[in-house]
């Protein structure tokens, strides 16, 4: 039995709940959505059971909850979206359970904020320049088929198949192929309008070609290259980008496109943002999710106000200002048992 955010709040398995994302950021537009996250926990029935669920979110990940065994695990690991949901601002919690009224950001905080911190702003460059960014690179809507993948190989040329047919004038439909042993995705091609060859593929939505049987006799008139691996990795990017175009923030795409700088000005303005609370967070032992200081400019940053080499700079030397920061916050050591004591007493009180 899988849980759903409607079953969490019928049966009151919701611990923690928040505003995030911007709007707690207070990096809000009018047209910002509102992200929610929270912690739950299991019943004893499914928590003992055979599948442990650590996650419940909606389709568009704009809501998501941890179970309580999970959210521990990433706050022991420095999680950064783990922490800055327990420093949430008061005014930015919708619900709070009783039983974490101990339960403080502060006692998971290690040296170790440090790599997570820098991490996580570094995989939003990353998302943010690409090559496989999605706004940066439009699919067609019209999904290619295998033909599109396969390659005739003559006169030591490799000519698209779709070509090759076109200028012999024949048609795919009386083509026949056979495997040729120990060569991958290499095929003998064969033509005979009298014989019921099987064609080139079953049909349009066919994801593999199709063999035919050929008689002893016939003679290959060339041979025919499959790119497989190709076709395979167009099919999963074809997917992925058409399922994003559906759930897409319609404003960001908007923003990007008319900024024009070539990156995700939203991704760029998280990698600063990150990497200041970071570096607050090392010298006071404060995380502090609501900008206020640089408000301003991280609005100009994701508004494309910057561009990319110089919002690229400003990351570089906020993480030289970091790493040179001291080790002055406590071993994990010191903390780990305390917080699994903790645990453990939450989820026994919960059973009870």
């Amino acid at each position: 039995m899988k849980l759903t955010i409607e079953d969490l709040k019928n049966k009151n398995l919701i611990l923690f709940e928040c505003i995030s994302g911007s709007k707690a950021y207070n990096l809000d537009t009018e047209k910002s959505d509102t992200d929610i996250r929270g912690m739950f926990y299991l019943p004893k029935e499914l928590y003992y059971g055979l599948e442990y669920q650590a996650q419940v979110s909606n389709t568009s990940n704009d809501i998501v909850y941890y179970e309580i065994g999970r959210f521990f695990e990433l706050l022991l690991k420095n999680n950064p979206a783990c922490l800055e949901i327990l420093a949430t601002p008061d005014e930015f919690i919708l619900y709070k359970s009783p039983l974490l009224k101990e339960l403080n950001y502060k006692n998971f905080i290690t040296d170790e904020v440090k790599n997570t911190f820098i991490g996580y702003a570094l995989s939003q460059i990353k998302k943010a320049k690409g090559l496989n960014k999605k706004f940066l690179n439009p699919m067609a809507k019209k999904r290619r088929n295998v033909l599109d993948f396969c390659f005739i190989v003559n006169d030591g040329k490799n000519i698209l198949l779709n070509n090759w047919l076109e200028e012999k004038n024949y048609k795919e439909k009386f083509c026949g192929l056979s495997k040729i042993p120990h060569a991958k995705d290499l095929y003998s091609v064969f033509y005979n309008e009298k014989l019921n060859y099987n064609g080139i593929i079953k049909d349009e939505n066919s994801n593999d070609i199709h063999l035919s049987e050929i008689p002893k006799n016939e003679i290959p008139i060339c041979y025919l290259i499959f790119n497989k691996d190709e076709y395979s990795s167009y099919c999963k990017q074809y997917k992925e980008y058409w399922d994003w175009m559906k759930l897409r923030n319609e404003d960001r795409y908007t923003t990007n496109i008319d900024h024009g700088k070539d990156y995700d000005s939203k991704n760029m303005m998280h990698t600063i943002r990150l990497l200041r609370v970071a570096k607050e967070l090392l010298l006071t032992g404060d995380l502090n999710v609501k900008r206020t200081m640089d408000r301003d400019e991280l609005l100009r940053i994701k508004n494309g106000k910057y561009s990319y080499d110089e919002v690229l700079k400003i990351s570089e030397d906020l993480q030289s200002e970091i790493r040179k920061l001291p080790k002055n916050i406590h071993s994990i050591n010191d903390n780990y048992e305390t917080n699994e004591k903790f645990l453990i007493n939450l989820r026994t009180k919960l059973y009870e």
